[in-house]
């Protein structure tokens, strides 16, 4: 997987900050759907790499319990994980157990579950 980040990363817009991310979301039947930050000189206006990717599986009929594993990488030598609004909208999405495996430039990755990422997470129950 991390060849086809490497690759992936490539295609991020990113000329205001420079900080280049792609992701890959796999659903529990195989397919791969891939996405990159997207940037915009209105900063509100962008779009990160994981939820780029999550929308676009979701816009060819996957939902929530559809999605098997998450990852990412960042054009830098930390390791680094995904935003609060990337994790909000994986309480959408994305079961407590299903990993989020979070690479650097160099190969170095760091896995999550959604739950320890997310521990005090607002969803549907918070709504009733």
């Amino acid at each position: 997987m991390f060849e086809k980040l490497e690759k992936l990363l490539k295609k991020s817009y990113s000329p205001y900050s420079y900080f280049r991310v792609a992701a890959i979301i796999v659903t529990n039947d195989g397919k791969e759907f891939p996405g990159v930050n997207v940037e915009n000189a209105s900063y509100s206006a962008a779009l990160c790499a994981e939820r780029n990717a999550i929308f676009s599986a979701v816009t060819r009929g996957y939902t929530k319990g559809d999605f098997k594993k998450l990852y990412l990488m960042v054009d830098s030598e930390k390791v680094s994980y995904p935003c609060n609004m990337c994790r909000q909208v994986f309480t959408e999405f994305f079961e407590d157990d299903m990993e989020i495996v979070c690479y650097n430039k160099l190969g170095v990755s760091k896995t999550v579950k959604v739950g320890d990422l997310c521990p005090y997470s607002f969803n549907e129950d918070d709504l009733v």
